[in-house]
């Protein structure tokens, strides 16, 4: 028989919330391209992801259904007739993290919806990615994502990047009761109907996000991409309670009704590794003799490699997701019911806060696929993405500390991000205050004609993009008391970001419990995959 402790703590395990015991394993982080082997303090309590939802067995079959039985509208066969313009928006290469094995969900829907239109008479059809203010995707990259077939017939002159700073490539619609600019793509708001094809990541993404955002311009973006909406957001993966969501709500249903817009939204598990790194999926504790072998080994090869080879590596290998629910209709239904399956994946009930919470900070963000993630990139990560992957109360206390697993290297892509960089060595040096970047600096960043010309004829993001960026983070950075960055291979990055530094994560839990005592509550979110918690009470 087992003891009562011992019993609890066997029942906690089979469930997604671990508490360290003097006998537990250590736990394994992500750093960056490196993985950690980590002992945690007895009592700290580890929330792991949920395990994958089951695929569904037959994808464009679901597809299909959701199409002709959609969500407050007629099925997408009764608003087709000859002739007709119709203009296809795609989410770009910034979901989901690292991009699907192929074929991609996208090009899945496409081979359902393009030979409908063809049947239908309506040959005036383009497919528009809708980058807003990320980089341009790569042929290569815009070839994966559809697959040969689509990409030989539409690429370049009807398979192409939105491209938001194309002056005569928007148009303005209106302006809502709260004075947001409605500006939308030309070719889209010029269409007699627009479908959004989606892929919804996490909860913050689709619904009205999608084309109020994806295919606006500077000026659409700049009205919710601020420090104040952001501070007013309670976590912005909660769209109820984010203040950015609201906004872009009201920009949304003002497009709904002057134009005809059907949405196609899908989402997808969170199965982001399988085969040699299929033991990164599981609790420590379920590790078999084999899993810790290959982690061993696995950390013996990074620990030889230089960054850009270990990037290399990691990139290389797609993740196995499947897709877990289509819907199809009017902007707010669908997008309903796709929320609803999102949090059915990675909502993990918490009842408590903690004094000191860890992330491990890994390789990959929406902004640096194929790329390096730079140091605005982890604190994106840190104070915006992960800080939010909450609903209801945040997973730690107000003034609380944030320990990061990161090196934190000073390393910045000059393709893809040039503007991140004078952002970082110029600007941050000068002042960290969110509302005087924006105030000061943001639209001379904006409207600079090298990122300009970057943006428009290379893959570089938007000059205005690192800003965006900063803001992202502003509702972490205002909840918690401190961020320590522990491994960080150097000093003057964490501290230009206004954090702290720690050779080890050892070292960084012994300073944030010299601020919360020794009794202080400590908390591991594990991940990658996903998880979010949910704290209703």
């Amino acid at each position: 028989m087992r003891d009562p402790k011992s019993l609890a703590r066997f029942y906690e395990t089979t469930e997604q919330i671990v508490t360290i015991d003097k006998d537990s394993p250590p736990r394994v982080l992500f750093s960056g391209e490196d993985l950690l082997v980590e002992d945690l303090p007895v009592g700290t309590r580890v929330i792991y992801p949920k395990p994958p939802l089951e695929g569904l067995p037959n994808v464009k079959a679901a597809i299909r259904s959701a199409i002709n039985r959609p969500e407050g509208c007629d099925p997408l066969h009764a608003l087709l007739r000859p002739g007709m313009r119709v203009t296809i928006a795609i989410d770009d290469i910034s979901l989901p993290l690292p991009p699907m094995r192929t074929p991609d969900v996208r090009q899945q829907v496409l081979e359902v919806i393009l030979p409908l239109l063809a049947e239908s008479g309506v040959d005036d059809v383009h497919l528009v990615i809708a980058i807003a203010l990320h980089r341009r995707m790569t042929e290569a990259e815009m070839r994966r994502m559809v697959g040969d077939q689509i990409f030989d017939a539409y690429y370049p002159d009807r398979y192409y990047n939105h491209d938001a700073e194309d002056p005569d490539g928007c148009v303005v619609l209106g302006t809502t009761a709260h004075g947001e600019k409605v500006i939308v793509n030309r070719r889209a708001a010029e269409s007699d109907l627009l479908i959004y094809v989606n892929l919804n990541l996490v909860p913050m993404d689709g619904g009205h996000k999608s084309v109020s955002t994806g295919l606006t311009n500077y000026e659409g973006v700049k009205a919710h991409h601020t420090p104040h909406h952001i501070r007013k957001s309670h976590s912005y993966m909660d769209p109820e309670r984010s203040e950015m969501h609201r906004s872009v709500d009201r920009i949304g249903r003002y497009v709904d009704e002057h134009l005809q817009v059907f949405h196609i939204e899908t989402t997808i598990n969170n199965r982001m590794f399988d085969g040699q790194l299929e033991f990164l999926m599981k609790k420590e504790e379920d590790y078999t003799e084999l899993d810790r072998l290959k982690l061993a080994g696995m950390r013996a090869t990074l620990k030889r490699l230089p960054p850009v080879a270990k990037r290399k590596i990691f990139q290389a290998v797609p993740a196995p997701y499947d897709v877990i629910a289509v819907h199809a209709g009017l902007t707010e239904p669908t997008h309903a019911k796709i929320l609803e399956k999102s949090w059915a994946q990675y909502a993990v009930d918490v009842d408590f806060q903690a004094d000191v919470l860890i992330y491990g900070i890994p390789y990959v963000s929406p902004y640096n696929v194929n790329s390096i993630l730079n140091p605005l990139l982890v604190q994106v990560m840190a104070c915006g993405y992960f800080f939010n992957f909450y609903r209801g109360k945040p997973l730690v206390k107000k003034g609380g500390t944030l320990i990061v697993t990161h090196p934190c290297s000073d390393s910045f892509d000059p393709e893809h991000h040039p503007s991140y960089i004078e952002f970082f060595h110029r600007l941050l040096p000068e002042t960290r205050d969110a509302q005087v970047l924006e105030a000061r600096y943001e639209r001379e960043l904006a409207e600079n004609p090298t990122y300009v010309h970057m943006y428009r004829t290379g893959h570089a993001y938007h000059g205005a993009h690192p800003f965006f960026m900063w803001y992202w983070g502003e509702n972490g950075r205002q909840h918690v008391g401190k961020v320590i960055a522990a491994g960080a291979d150097n000093a003057h990055v964490p501290r230009m970001m206004g954090w702290d530094h720690a050779e080890t994560l050892s070292e960084a839990i012994d300073m944030a419990r010299a601020i919360h005592g020794r009794s202080a509550s400590i908390a591991l979110l594990h991940h990658p995959p996903i998880v979010m918690t949910q704290n209703l009470g």
